[in-house]
């Protein structure tokens, strides 16, 4: 079933890149660039030098800023589309049609760093992907992931009374994992496919590929970028909602 789901995810993806990546663009959405991004690049530390996988790496916007910094920069995606607009963007970066869930082009113990934006949830295979991260990280190194909160769907948020109050519907129960299917919405005329788990399956699949958690945040805007809103709405939206959650973990050294 998780080849049928893959393969149906990876069209969904082809069909929606050119939206996606008016929705990012150079510098991230909102969320990205208010929120989550902060969080990433402190977690990250100094990335010049180090050969960074962009694993999910969409249209590349973080690839990128990931080579601007000085990373040597892998970006893998599995829509051939996202990977094609990435490369127009920046033909001389090393872009790679390739699954999250198997890194075929990618060496064993080759990479430093992997950071992950917003890819987990919509993997059909969470513990597929989990180990192809720890196969390709040299002993030691990091895998930052950062995705969407399991426990607060935003697609599932209302809001109501002085928009500080917000309820969060669910149809199935918390503990379930779920395919899921959500309205289109902004200007994206298709409809989003991603997989709910609980929080404490991405812990366990972290565990059982071999990594520790070394930090976690629930990413929100601080104090001293809330000039940086463009709106009240966005800010308090940023200042109340948890988009999203980040890991730091590190693939465990087996001792000799």
């Amino acid at each position: 079933m998780k080849s049928d789901e893959i393969e149906e995810t990876r069209a969904f993806w082809n069909r929606v890149a050119d939206d996606w990546d008016t929705q990012v663009g150079d510098e991230g959405d909102s969320n990205r660039f208010l929120n989550s991004d902060p969080v990433l690049w402190e977690f990250a530390g100094e990335v010049k030098d180090l050969t960074v996988l962009d694993a999910g790496c969409g249209t590349g916007y973080l690839s990128r800023k990931l080579h601007e910094r000085g990373a040597k920069v892998i970006g893998t995606d599995f829509s051939r589309r996202m990977i094609q607009v990435a490369q127009s963007k920046a033909p001389s970066m090393d872009f790679r049609i390739d699954s999250c869930n198997e890194l075929k082009t990618v060496a064993d113990s080759s990479i430093d760093m992997i950071i992950s934006n917003y890819v987990l949830m919509d993997t059909p295979d969470l513990e597929g992907t989990m180990k192809a991260f720890s196969r390709v990280l040299k002993p030691g190194g990091i895998a930052i992931v950062i995705f969407s909160h399991p426990c607060f769907p935003q697609g599932r948020a209302t809001s109501f009374g002085n928009e500080e109050n917000i309820d969060y519907h669910w149809t199935f129960p918390y503990f379930q994992q779920e395919k899921c299917i959500d309205p289109a919405w902004g200007h994206f005329t298709s409809e989003f496919i991603w997989f709910h788990r609980p929080l404490s399956d991405y812990w366990k699949a972290f565990k059982t590929a071999g990594f520790d958690v070394t930090d976690f945040e629930e990413p929100r805007i601080t104090e001293k970028r809330y000039r940086l809103a463009e709106n009240k709405r966005q800010l308090r939206n940023s200042r109340t909602r948890p988009y999203s959650v980040a890991f730091k973990l590190r693939k465990i050294k087996k001792s000799s």
